[in-house]
């Protein structure tokens, strides 16, 4: 018989060595059910790993854990101890902290200044912070500078940054969010030594990911969730990535490997020298050119912070320090706006969805028109046309597998997962010639991750030119054409995806190898 979960006012005696039991949590949102009777026990000294599609509740339940939402039943006890989180900051004096897929950062402050910032009280705002968030850093091989902006910092860097943050605020139950996202192989296994480490001195350690070979690989338990509900706890040892696929979306792994050769002769992207100065300091950009032919996929591979949001930057025309020459399709476009770039027929999924993809806080049929503003069908004789906007985001919703009640839902609301398939459903509905795909399937979950590829084969199918940059290197490996590595804001390598294995791109973009 089921053990009825605690009540709020006799909660239950977890074995000692239980650091987080939720009982029954719930949560709803207007249309939806996030999270319905989750149930789950995390050890003391393990990495615990949860799973499931986007949407399943996974970042809703985490917020839950750190105070962000309350939730709307259920109880949670930490060490034992029944809490209620009613903030961060409240999650934090138990000793929980989390580290979210989008960061948490201000731009225009330091390194320094973001770790402190609401722990001025730990180590000061000088010296003694600035010793102990390079300690820190050290410890952990994180090669963070405490007195960098952190608007110069990549990707990569950023959330670094975040997980020291974490540590500097002494949790002892961390939460990290698709870690791995953006990380090369030999720096996930840095990682996942680091967490072991942290593991071996009694942390416990709440891991989500979506790649679940790396979950097979690091967790000590792993909690698959499926429509805002605990389907199943599993020991990794007795479990396949193909099982735990089946229990997340009730489908195969995909595979990103692409079908027979759609390239052509026709050149459709031209880049010549193209160049992106840093006054002070080594250009951003040097000396880059490339062609990408009709049908075909080039990726860029490229430790995190290398140029490569540079370079997809300057040929959206974002960047008006580039020097060089961009041609699409014989067209000269190097002294046009990122409008007329549009216009021209760029499609661009950018890196960061919610800094450059999304108006959070506006419905998706407004994020439809976005950057298309010009064009059909949400725009007639320079007017917005609500309804002919709110018509087409029901087809994309339909045509694209976005899972949400209807156009009028905020994109705040939607998964990442959904976020991104949105977004891509927008691009591919502009008709373009060029698609820029920028980490177009990073955080998102193995069902949402299968259809972006099928979209971007479909793309080289229909004779599209795309531009492909990810920090997923079998995604480059399996979807491209060609990889170009990226080094220092140069092209160093070309590689044959035929021929190169992950480690050997891997060590390219660090200097230490080059192709043969």
């Amino acid at each position: 018989m089921p053990t009825p979960a605690p009540s709020a006012t006799e909660p239950t005696s977890p074995a000692p060595d239980i650091a987080v039991r939720l009982r029954g949590i719930g949560k709803r949102f207007p249309g939806v059910i996030a999270n319905d009777d989750i149930n789950i026990d995390v050890r003391r000294g393990t990495i615990h790993a949860i799973v499931g599609e986007n949407g399943a509740g996974k970042s809703t339940l985490m917020k839950i854990l750190y105070g962000v939402q309350p939730p709307d039943s259920g109880t949670i006890e930490i060490n034992g101890q029944q809490v209620s989180l009613h903030s961060p900051a409240d999650a934090i004096k138990v000793g929980v902290g989390m580290v979210f897929q989008h960061f948490m950062l201000a731009d225009n402050l330091t390194v320094l200044e973001n770790v402190v910032l609401g722990a001025e009280k730990r180590h000061g705002i000088g010296a003694k912070a600035r010793a102990e968030i390079q300690r820190i850093s050290d410890a952990y091989g994180l090669g963070i500078e405490p007195d960098r902006l952190v608007e110069d910092l990549g990707v990569g860097a950023r959330q670094r940054v975040e997980i020291l943050k974490v540590l500097y605020r002494g949790a002892q139950i961390v939460i990290l969010d698709e870690p791995t996202a953006v990380l090369v192989p030999h720096e996930v296994d840095e990682l996942f030594g680091n967490l072991r480490e942290l593991k071996n001195e009694g942390l416990s350690v709440i891991f989500i990911s979506h790649k679940l070979d790396e979950v097979l690989s690091v967790a000590d338990e792993i909690t698959v969730i499926r429509r805002g509900t605990t389907v199943k706890t599993v020991d990794p040892a007795g479990v396949t990535a193909r099982q735990l696929a089946e229990l997340m979306v009730g489908s195969e792994l995909p595979s990103p490997s692409t079908e027979a050769s759609t390239v052509t002769d026709h050149v459709l992207l031209s880049v010549e020298d193209l160049s992106l100065p840093n006054p002070g300091g080594r250009p951003l950009l040097e000396d880059i050119s490339f062609k990408i032919h009709r049908g075909e996929i080039l990726g860029i591979a490229g430790v995190e912070g290398n140029g490569q949001a540079e370079l997809v930057e300057s040929i959206m025309g974002m960047r008006p320090g580039a020097t060089g020459r961009i041609e699409l399709d014989g067209t000269d476009l190097s002294d046009r706006s990122t409008g007329q770039r549009r216009e021209a027929g760029v499609g661009y999924i950018p890196e960061d969805r919610h800094r450059h993809g999304l108006l959070l806080d506006s419905p998706l049929w407004e994020n439809r028109i976005l950057g298309h503003q010009t064009r059909p069908p949400g725009v007639r004789h320079g007017l917005i046309h609500r309804g002919a906007a709110r018509e087409d985001t029901q087809r994309i919703i339909t045509e694209y597998d976005v899972r949400t009640p209807g156009p009028d839902v905020l994109a705040r609301a939607l998964s990442g997962g959904n976020q991104q398939k949105l977004i891509v459903g927008r691009e591919m509905s502009s008709d373009p010639i060029l698609l820029i795909a920028g980490h177009p399937t990073r955080g998102v979950d193995v069902g949402a991750q299968a259809a972006i590829w099928d979209h971007i084969k479909r793309a080289r199918r229909e004779g599209l030119a795309v531009l492909l940059i990810s920090a997923d290197l079998d995604e480059l490996i399996g979807l491209s054409d060609r990889i170009e590595v990226i080094l220092r804001g140069r092209l160093v390598g070309s590689f044959d995806p035929d021929d190169v294995t992950p480690e050997q791109l891997g060590s390219a973009m660090t200097g230490a190898g080059a192709p043969a």
